[in-house]
């Protein structure tokens, strides 16, 4: 009977007899075999008496190859460990050449993020990858576990859409026609009356949208799938393709939006660190390792899961964009200009730069930012009474900067259309979002959360790319 490593680790010492499938991590002193099958960061010792095993097969126990080892649970006698097998019967289920090995990220050297990304089909098989992709599992169910304990309905939007959710427009074409050879119209342009959908149509940016509709019949719902994002940014903190969760409650003020981001977030966090528990201390581990060569004024004040729990302990604080932008506009950085972008005036959209010193300088806890100048802010979010500001927020973290943007939709007809013509987005494009403001419209707010600045919070990792399995970004597509 095949057991797995995580729950061998945590049996008892028995007489009878199990099989455990794995990979070889290490072979030492043609004697200790280092197996690990995924299911912890752990490695279950199996000892080899090489005496009762053919050179030939113990010749084949290499780093990288797949194994089954049979054997009993006994005591461990060394450190490290509490039990360990003693081998009885070893099958070689998967060869791998040591000489091939070297050439690869599974030989025991250390490798940098960079090379590892270069082998992303073998960097689960890692420490470090493989404790980033089991909490980003387990952070997912606890994403599901939180919104079905709410009572909210989940909903798959659709990942091909003819609408801009954000009326950026940077958004990635879906077409089949010839590349080479698309058939015009009079004028000389693409003739998309010809295309699969008869139009113009693109990968999603957001789910939001479809989403409000649905929250205007279920009350609540959620959609948390793939969007993407054809911005040319080449940076720690983006991704072409990526994971969002998007809440959209009817009957929802601002206020009730808060909230509920603030509720969710403590939930997930608290979630990971009862149920993550050895995977994110060897991810905090590696930090400090890490950190040890960076000098100190760049080291983390907090480690790994101190951060955590600091977000878990703190009431968020609530500010409003316009105190936002007296605090940074008198702080040391912006009147010695050590901001990149310095904040001269009302109506300036905030930085990472600007949003970490709200949190980690100033206010010493989470924050959550709202009614931004409507000026820098989407369509759909609710015009106040002031004219100049829109029922926007945003939840900031420290390390990561904006991990939340929401708001209050806007649900009057008349000034949601206003705002579409003045914002030049084609409102035939639009008519199914407008006409939910004519058949019994009310309050209704919702927000989005990038799934991988979650996980790369909770892991410490200080790149996107390296919390999503197949990173998508300028100029890379491979695997």
């Amino acid at each position: 009977m095949r057991k797995e490593v995580i729950d061998v680790l945590q049996s008892d010492p028995s007489l009878h007899e199990i099989g455990v499938s794995g990979w070889v991590r290490s072979f030492r002193s043609n004697r200790f075999i280092a197996v690990n099958d995924g299911s912890t960061i752990k490695n279950l010792q199996c000892v080899v008496d090489f005496e009762n095993f053919e050179e030939n097969l113990l010749k084949k126990i290499t780093v990288g190859a797949a194994i089954h080892v049979t054997g009993a649970i006994v005591e461990s006698q060394g450190q490290g460990q509490t039990v360990e097998m003693q081998v009885s019967k070893i099958e070689i289920l998967g060869e791998a050449d040591p000489e091939e090995v070297k050439l690869t990220i599974l030989s025991p050297k250390r490798h940098t993020l960079e090379k590892l990304r270069e082998q992303a089909h073998l960097r689960v098989r890692t420490n470090t990858f493989g404790a980033v992709m089991r909490t980003r599992s387990k952070l997912s169910f606890a994403i599901h576990e939180y919104f079905h304990k709410k009572g909210f309905y989940y909903m798959h939007a659709p990942i091909i859409t003819g609408s801009d959710a954000e009326g950026a427009g940077e958004m990635f074409r879906v077409t089949g026609l010839d590349a080479k050879n698309p058939p015009l119209t009079e004028e000389g342009q693409v003739n998309y009356k010809e295309d699969f959908f008869e139009k113009e149509t693109n990968l999603t940016v957001s789910g939001q949208l479809e989403a409000e509709t649905y929250a205007m019949g279920l009350g609540k719902v959620y959609t948390f799938g793939p969007t993407f994002r054809a911005e040319n940014s080449n940076t720690s903190r983006h991704l072409a393709e990526f994971w969002m969760i998007e809440p959209e409650v009817a009957f929802c003020d601002l206020d009730g939006s808060m909230d509920l981001a603030e509720d969710f977030i403590k939930y997930i966090l608290k979630y990971a660190l009862e149920n993550c528990v050895d995977d994110l201390e060897f991810l905090e581990n590696r930090l400090l390792q890490e950190e040890k060569s960076k000098p100190q004024a760049e080291r983390s004040e907090m480690a790994l899961r101190e951060k955590i729990r600091f977000v878990l302990d703190n009431n968020f604080k609530r500010v409003s964009y316009t105190e936002a932008i007296e605090i940074l506009r008198r702080s040391k950085p912006n009147q010695k200009k050590k901001f990149k972008y310095l904040i001269d005036e009302w109506g300036a959209d905030l930085q990472s730069e600007h949003e970490r010193y709200l949190v980690e300088k100033h206010f010493k806890c989470p924050v959550i930012l709202f009614d931004y100048p409507a000026t820098i802010k989407a369509f759909y979010m609710r015009l106040n009474e002031d004219g100049k500001t829109v029922r926007a927020m945003d939840v900031l973290f420290p390390g990561i900067g904006e991990i939340v943007g929401g708001s209050q939709r806007e649900e009057r007809y008349d000034v949601l259309l206003q705002k579409i013509q003045d914002m030049g987005i084609d409102e035939k494009e639009l008519w199914w979002y407008l006409e939910l403001r004519k058949f019994g419209t009310a309050v209704h707010s919702g927000f989005g959360l990038g799934f991988e600045r979650m996980v790369q919070f909770v892991t410490g990792m200080g790149n996107i790319r390296d919390v999503i399995p197949y990173p998508r970004t300028p100029g890379n597509a491979e695997f």
